[in-house]
């Protein structure tokens, strides 16, 4: 079974992108389930601990609780005709600083393609990020989901637009200036010198080395998910809450029909033609 699951990462194939209704003018619009697309019936749980088994990597994978949210999330917005990249980017911010902590995911070829260390605000906290907020000059963090938006170049370089999506936990990132870009104090020797990675005014910094390759990657309305285990923050999130993943993950299965045809033999899904 193991050797089965593997085997479709390899059969993956390259299809063109549906097209998808406008993302609305102002972030934070909760998703609905948009799809007519009916592949088969499958439970999300199931989908999710599939993908998790096949995800390639060749570094440990993001803790299993916190990708299955990633994945609810990001098949929830998928739903809605959001994301119109199928890249997936993870951050958990419940681990230090001096570890990599960014996961970039691309979702069609099920892998890994990129780790990372990121940082976080200043007033987040030293080590370890346990401060959140959406408030303006709070020089915090914010968790949640994003969708990335175009490149710009301002002081820090080459740098990603970020629209936070949850009304009340990020959606004032744009406000904020919140967004992607290079530093150098995000590197293994800043770690060295000070013990911890340095931090930013709020963004998810990025090491200066291929930063701009990574930025490039995300731009143009992928996905990304600050992880942060807050029970309030879950129970609250209109993006988690929807109720729309079953409809994202029909989508999704006819962007990659090689996925849908192996979990309709594994009978994980029923075959509806």
């Amino acid at each position: 079974m193991l050797k089965k699951i593997a085997g479709i990462c390899m059969l993956i194939l390259s299809v063109s992108p549906v097209s998808f209704s406008s993302m609305p003018d102002k972030p934070g619009v909760s998703p609905g389930a948009t799809s007519d697309a009916s592949p088969g019936d499958i439970n999300p749980e199931s989908f999710y601990s599939f993908f998790y088994s096949a995800l390639k990597s060749d570094v440990p994978k993001p803790d299993y609780e916190v990708f299955k949210t990633a994945l609810t999330g990001f098949f929830n917005l998928k739903a809605g005709g959001f994301i119109k990249s199928n890249i997936l980017t993870v951050i958990d911010f419940s681990i230090s600083s001096c570890l990599e902590r960014m996961w970039i995911i691309d979702m069609k070829k099920m892998e890994v393609v990129h780790v990372s260390l990121v940082a976080h605000g200043r007033n987040s906290g030293e080590e370890y990020a346990s401060q959140f907020s959406n408030a303006p000059s709070s020089n915090k963090s914010s968790i949640g989901f994003y969708l990335t938006d175009g490149i710009y170049y301002g002081k820090h370089g080459m740098s990603l637009y970020l629209n936070g999506v949850e009304p009340g936990v990020n959606d004032k990132a744009r406000e904020r200036a919140i967004v992607m870009h290079g530093a150098d104090y995000v590197s293994r020797d800043y770690i060295k010198n000070y013990g911890r990675l340095g931090r930013s005014y709020g963004c998810p910094s990025i090491p200066l080395k291929d930063h701009e390759e990574i930025i490039k990657l995300l731009s143009g309305g992928s996905c990304m998910f600050i992880y942060y285990p807050d029970d309030k923050y879950r129970s609250s999130s209109s993006v988690l809450n929807s109720g729309a993943a079953p409809a994202g993950i029909n989508n999704f299965l006819e962007e990659v029909p090689a996925i849908h045809d192996y979990l309709a033999e594994s009978h994980l899904i029923a075959r509806n033609y």
